[in-house]
């Protein structure tokens, strides 16, 4: 158990250098806004962890990888919704917090209940 909690954080840090790497990319590179910005870099995070979650932390579940997908996009979808709601509540209630740190509190709050739900709902057997 630790050490899948211990992997499942190190894949979660990776995403979430994948999800900054994409919002700072955009917001510096590009005219589109922080919050269409942030929805690219979600989509693209949830890609990168589900190949290393289902490979390193949780492993393959007996479901076929189409059904594993589609829970995993499904719990992830709901855990990144409220990163979202967090990220941009949090920049338009505090409009001099900057991306990254709505971000990272965002990320955080997501956390527990994207673990919970990879455990039971995804890899679960």
């Amino acid at each position: 158990m630790k050490k899948r909690l211990l992997s499942f954080l190190v894949v979660g840090g990776i995403g979430f250098l994948a999800d900054a790497g994409v919002l700072l990319s955009f917001l510096h590179w590009t005219d589109v806004d922080p919050f269409t910005a942030r929805l690219v870099a979600i989509a693209i995070a949830l890609q990168v962890t589900w190949l290393l979650n289902r490979n390193f932390t949780f492993e393959k579940s007996t479901r076929s990888t189409a059904v594993e997908g589609m829970r995993y996009g499904g719990v992830g979808i709901a855990s990144n919704i409220l990163n979202y709601l967090v990220y941009s509540g949090l920049l338009v209630f505090l409009p001099e917090i900057r991306p990254i740190v709505a971000l990272t509190l965002g990320s955080a709050t997501a956390t527990v209940f994207a673990y919970t739900g990879y455990a039971k709902l995804v890899f679960g057997r």
